[in-house]
């Protein structure tokens, strides 16, 4: 019975979509951060959030009030979890979404699958999409939505103190001579590193370390030997598989004296969603690293 529902609701939706053209409020041509020329509506009133991170953003932007739908993982703020889940932003539920009668679907570009994107706006849904590479990119992401939400002003002060806080700092490591090996190790099993294109690369080195696992391989792989043989100052565990003994990983490092990391005590466990999140929050994972580097001991750093 509910499933018949559903496909009534998209009926309808469809219906009114393409033959009450009239009815449908005014609507603007605007280009995404993709390059994309989307039409969106002037004043969206019902909008998807496709990714973890758009929640977040809209939420800073104080437009939260406006999201009916988010996917799977997005638990910050808070008040997002009482928000109707519409599936994981990898497997998006069209069929939830469309009940949903949205005006205004967000996507990342780097998660959000292509055919679903399609498939919505083959529906009549507008998709504004996003494609933060670097912590600028997320800034000029912040920005995108901001106008697209009639929250211009609130957009710019938001990407404002970001980059000042960026600025600070950049101009605390800028003279730093001595710059740490850095593993940061985000997969358990196997292990799992951040290469040299990802948000992680440039959130070590900004904050005056040297990431050990620099290279093509966006997200290399290493054994236990081969870590050992990097000989890490700071090893920094996460994961993005929820749930992960992260404890039980960190002593299990500690019993390698013979690295830097565990010698010196400087194996330390943080929160992923404060670096794989391509959102305002990576500023707090910059600054929870930076504090980190600054207090870890040089005695072994070459």
């Amino acid at each position: 019975m509910l499933k018949s529902c559903k496909y009534y609701s998209i009926i309808i939706f469809c219906i009114l979509s393409f033959l009450l053209p009239s009815l449908r409020e005014a609507e603007s041509r605007t280009e995404d951060q993709t390059g994309r020329r989307v039409l969106l509506p002037k004043s969206p009133r019902r909008v998807i959030s496709l990714a973890p991170s758009i929640t977040e953003i809209v939420f800073a932007l104080g437009q939260g009030e406006l999201l009916k739908g988010v996917t799977l993982y997005s638990d910050f703020p808070p008040e997002s979890r009482k928000i109707c889940r519409i599936g994981s932003y990898i497997h998006p539920d069209i069929e939830k979404i469309m009940v949903l009668n949205p005006d205004l679907c967000i996507a990342i570009k780097d998660g959000n699958p292509k055919s679903a994107v399609d498939k919505l706006e083959a529906l009549g849904i507008p998709v504004f999409a996003i494609d933060p590479k670097n912590l600028d990119t997320v800034m000029d992401a912040t920005i995108k939505i901001s106008r697209i939400l009639n929250a211009k002003e609130a957009g710019e002060v938001l990407a404002a103190r970001m980059h000042s806080r960026i600025q600070r700092i950049k101009s605390l490591t800028s003279k730093k001579k001595l710059r740490p090996g850095v593993f940061f190790q985000i997969g358990v099993s196997p292990i799992v590193s951040a290469g040299t294109k990802t948000f992680i690369n440039e959130l070590i080195e900004l904050a005056g370390g040297r990431n050990l696992a620099q290279g093509a391989v966006t997200y290399p792989r290493y054994s236990r030997e081969q870590v050992l043989g990097l000989a890490p100052d700071i090893i920094i565990i996460t994961s993005m598989a929820r749930g992960a003994p992260f404890e039980k990983v960190k002593k299990e490092w500690e019993n390698w004296p013979q690295i830097p990391a565990a010698r010196n005590h400087q194996i330390f466990l943080v929160n992923s969603d404060l670096f794989d999140r391509p959102s305002p929050r990576l500023i707090d994972g910059l600054e929870l690293l930076f504090e980190i580097i600054k207090s870890c001991e040089v005695k072994d750093w070459g």
